[in-house]
């Protein structure tokens, strides 16, 4: 008999989108996929480089449980110069990924039973690694108007004596907006400890990220080389905790995934040292089709009421369409040949809406908008 774990977890539903498309392309069905959260961007040569090396150097073996004492440095680093504030490299744990990252520090934090506050919509995983420890989500809805900021008032209304952390993302997935710095200052004012998940990280096109760590030093930094660096493949990502929860979570570490990849780690330490180059055309490639696809939505009939300024998406309000994103997401598949991601994904308040993704090349992006307009006009006819 399956576990309660196994039977509660829900599906990942841009992976059934993608799997989907994966099927009409069999058939020889050409696809745009919109729907992917995946850069399509070639890594920087100077991290391929430094995976090479570090085969050719033999250190394809364990490192410490924590990580690579010289990428902890380089992450030190880039905090200071990034945010101007003081870490530890004994405050970092590298780990393949970043979802590794949440699942440490929940581990951390949580009992079964406990709860830890949710945006809605959010990062769809969220809810199933709570899930995974028995413990439960408490969402707080976020609204468009608001360009899908938290409204403080809203979670003070919902921390309780079970309540273990906030968990915010900024940039978000999967609106693309950012927390504004008030927002932040506000949560750092609650006595909960703050998870900010941080991977979309210098994926910005109008002002800054914020770190929690400017504010309090009350929180959990997740992060990673997955988005900014083009690393997806390569797994790997850190947490910076408070120092008292190090220990537990090397232990955690140590039992559930021994160490992150040794290789990745060495990648990790060139993409920080050479990679802001590369790293500057790429978001030059991004911004330009963020204004392209925004553009293009908009003389659509969408209504984008906060123009999302970071990482790769557009989080629309397609609700005069369908009011079921699902069934709407997977007819664009079917009749248009475009992959988008429904919003129910993300949570019952992002149903209504449409992930579009533009980690893709500009030319499919176009060519994936004249198929959604050409798909939008029938649609009209029928009615």
């Amino acid at each position: 008999m399956l576990p309660q774990r196994a039977k509660n977890i829900s599906p990942f539903i841009v992976m059934e989108v993608m799997e989907k498309a994966a099927e009409m392309e069999r058939q020889g069905i050409h696809i745009i996929h919109l729907e992917v959260g995946e850069p399509d961007l070639d890594v920087p040569r100077c991290i391929a480089d430094a995976v090479q090396q570090a085969y050719a150097e033999g250190r394809s073996h364990y490192t410490h449980s924590l990580g690579d004492p010289e990428l902890r440095e380089e992450i030190v680093k880039r905090y200071a110069q990034e945010y101007g504030v003081k870490i530890s490299p004994d405050q970092i744990i590298i780990t393949s990924g970043s979802s590794p990252a949440i699942l440490l520090t929940l581990g951390v934090l949580c009992e079964p039973g406990d709860e830890v506050i949710l945006s809605d919509p959010g990062y769809a995983c969220y809810p199933n690694f709570l899930r995974f420890i028995d413990a439960r989500a408490v969402k707080v809805p976020v609204y468009e108007e608001d360009g899908f900021q938290y409204r403080p008032e809203e979670i003070c209304k919902r921390i309780s004596e079970k309540t273990r952390a906030i968990l915010i993302n900024s940039p978000m997935n999967p609106t693309g907006n950012l927390l504004s710095p008030g927002v932040m200052q506000q949560l750092a004012q609650f006595d909960v400890p703050v998870i900010s998940d941080e991977i979309y990280h210098g994926l910005v096109y109008n002002g800054r990220a914020h770190s929690m760590l400017e504010f309090t030093k009350n929180t959990f930094i997740l992060n990673g080389f997955s988005k900014l660096f083009a690393m997806t493949g390569l797994r790997l990502g850190f947490v910076i905790a408070p120092q008292e929860y190090i220990r537990p979570m090397q232990k955690f570490q140590q039992n559930l995934f021994i160490c992150a990849s040794s290789t990745a780690q060495r990648a990790g330490i060139a993409a920080l040292r050479s990679a802001g180059p590369d790293v500057l055309k790429m978001k030059e490639t991004y911004n330009k089709r963020r204004k392209y696809l925004v553009g293009r939505l908009q003389n659509m009939g969408f209504d984008i009421k906060v123009i999302p300024t970071g990482a790769f998406y557009v989080f629309v309000n397609a609700r005069h369409l369908s009011a079921d994103s699902y069934q709407l997401a997977f007819d664009i598949l079917e009749k248009a040949h475009v992959g988008v991601t429904p919003g129910i994904d993300f949570g019952e308040n992002g149903e209504g809406f449409l992930r579009f993704s533009y980690a893709n090349s500009i030319e499919n992006i176009e060519e994936g908008m004249n198929r959604l307009e050409k798909y939008l006009g029938h649609q009209k006819m029928k009615i």
